[in-house]
């Protein structure tokens, strides 16, 4: 992973939002609708080149292509993955809520919201990856977009097994544990093909910290086993991948909402540091989590490694003021050390603000708040 002495580098999570036509396109094609191929492969790649380049534009280092050719966790599980079908709710059903702690406080609140965290495929047969196809051209897009670009570090996100089984309920496998270490072997070659390519990998676990919401029956220590399992899944999944190409994201599951019940970063934070990667970047700007930065004056970062404190959120169409942004990471700096920091994203800001032009205009003040942070810590 890349890493400067001089001054704070800056990153994002990954999603960033389509043209509407590409959406579009997108969109038919995971719903099973009638889509033009041919267009689609061509607005795909001409799509990921512009996005490059303005991700280039605001000053960003580290880069992707912003994840255009996935609609979402669901339909990326089920195009990469054999052994599954759809599921169907029952009339009635009430599915898993990735807000069950906060529901029964707020019901009137998440009325017709849905349930943004339900098992919507079922695992029936053996998995195996069968994204190859998939994963090539997304990695033959976003190359031939970094052609002429440099000084970036291009890096390409992907689910860990945790999450995919957030959206996968299992019918197949004897244990959750079986069923886990299945994902993470299939999984497995995403992972590596990503960093062979010459890609940072950023695992995505949004799953380590909404599950607390979606099991309310379970107390901290039941959780904390809960996830650990999860974790050592992910690792294995990891395997023979060096740590240095690894970064890994988490965050509360991203949904505009209470979050009155997140589970404290205190209480996860060790499990975290467990995840075999150099960097972490973790969601902390929203107004729930904003505070726990003082986590990190008792939690010591672990040598070698590379905190990433989101200092840029989707939680509101608010534009952080850059002195603000300046400020949260001078405090992370603080603690941790300037080298040991990277300017982050709470979350990937391409559908979670109410306009493009807004997530744009938050990456200007995210470089811009990073250079005023380097100016007073290498003055």
């Amino acid at each position: 992973m890349k890493r400067s002495n001089d001054r704070i580098l800056t990153m994002h999570a990954g999603s960033l939002a389509r043209p509407p036509d590409l959406r579009q396109m997108v969109v038919a094609k995971s719903n099973g609708e009638p889509y033009d191929e041919t267009a689609l492969a061509a607005r795909l790649r001409s799509a990921v080149a512009e996005v490059v380049q303005q991700q280039v534009a605001v000053n960003l280092d580290s880069i992707n292509d912003g994840e255009f050719s996935k609609v979402s966790f669901t339909s990326y599980a089920r195009e990469r993955l054999s052994g599954h079908e759809p599921r169907v709710a029952q009339p009635g059903e009430v599915l898993a809520r990735i807000y069950g702690r906060d529901y029964p406080e707020f019901p009137e609140y998440f009325e017709g919201r849905g349930n943004l965290g339900g098992r919507e495929v079922i695992c029936t047969g053996p998995l195996h990856y069968i994204g190859q196809a998939a994963l090539q051209t997304d990695i033959d897009n976003f190359k031939a977009a970094l052609q002429g670009v440099e000084d970036r570090e291009p890096f390409l996100p992907a689910v860990a097994p945790g999450t995919i089984e957030h959206w996968m309920e299992n019918v197949h496998y004897p244990s959750d544990e079986a069923f886990l270490y299945a994902i993470a072997d299939a999984m497995h070659e995403e992972y590596k093909a990503i960093v062979d390519a010459g890609f940072l990998l950023q695992i995505d676990d949004p799953d380590l910290a909404d599950a607390w919401q979606i099991h309310p029956e379970m107390d901290v220590l039941a959780y904390r086993k809960f996830a650990e399992l999860r974790i050592e899944a992910l690792n294995y999944a990891l395997r023979d991948i060096p740590e240095e190409s690894v970064r890994f994201h988490m965050c509360w599951g991203s949904y505009h909402g209470p979050h009155l019940y997140d589970i404290p970063l205190i209480d996860i934070v060790d499990l975290i540091l467990k995840v075999k990667a150099v960097g972490y970047s973790i969601e902390a700007s929203n107004p729930r989590h904003d505070h726990e930065w003082q986590v990190w004056q008792d939690v010591k970062l672990p040598d070698g490694k590379v905190l990433i404190p989101g200092v840029v959120g989707h939680a509101s169409d608010f534009v952080e003021h850059p002195e603000l942004i300046a400020e949260r990471l001078l405090k992370y700096a603080g603690i941790v050390g300037r080298e040991n920091v990277i300017a982050g994203t709470d979350c990937g800001l391409g559908t979670r603000v109410g306009h493009p032009k807004i997530a744009w205009a938050k990456f200007e003040a995210l470089a811009q708040g990073a250079q005023i942070a380097s100016t007073r810590l290498w003055c």
